[in-house]
C-alpha cells in the first residue's frame, strides 16, 4: 500500500478571473485529495501578484498556496488537472520533506548566540 506524504501546491491563475472561477477549481483539487483519503490544508491567498516578465499573454496572475498530504498517485493526478485546467496559468506540486522532529537531547541547539563585541570586530588591511 502507497504512503501518504505531504506535499505543497502553487498554483497562479488567471489574474482576470472571477472568485467562482477559481473557487471552482479549488474545490476540484479538495474533491481529488479526500476521495484518495488524504486531507488538505487551507488554501493561502496571496492575492494578485506582477509577473517577473510576460506569462501566456499577462503580466499579472492571482496566486495560491496549499499543503495537503496523499498518495503519490492523487498528487499526479492533481498536477494533471491542474495541467489540463484553462484557469491555471502555471503550477507546481512538490513533494515535502517529512517533518523533522526536534532534537530534544541538546536543549540549546539551534538557539541563536549573541556575538561577543570582540568577535563582532571586523579587522581591515591597513592602507599605506
Amino acid at each position: 500500500m502507497p504512503q501518504m506524504r505531504p506535499y505543497e501546491s502553487m498554483i497562479i491563475f488567471d489574474a482576470e478571473l472571477e472568485e467562482p472561477a477559481i473557487a471552482s477549481v479549488l474545490d476540484r483539487l479538495t474533491e481529488l485529495v479526500r476521495s484518495g483519503g488524504g486531507e488538505r490544508g487551507p488554501f493561502d491567498r496571496w492575492g494578485k501578484r506582477a509577473f517577473a516578465y510576460e506569462m501566456r499573454h499577462r503580466r499579472e496572475g492571482y496566486y495560491v498556496v496549499t499543503e495537503f498530504t496523499a498518495e503519490p498517485n492523487v498528487a499526479a493526478e492533481i498536477d494533471r488537472l491542474l495541467d489540463l485546467s484553462d484557469e491555471v496559468l502555471r503550477h507546481k506540486t512538490m513533494k515535502l520533506p517529512d517533518r523533522i522532529k526536534p532534537d530534544r537531547s541538546n536543549p540549546d541547539k539551534g538557539k541563536k548566540v549573541k556575538a561577543s563585541p570582540q568577535s563582532a570586530a571586523v579587522t581591515s588591511p591597513e592602507k599605506s
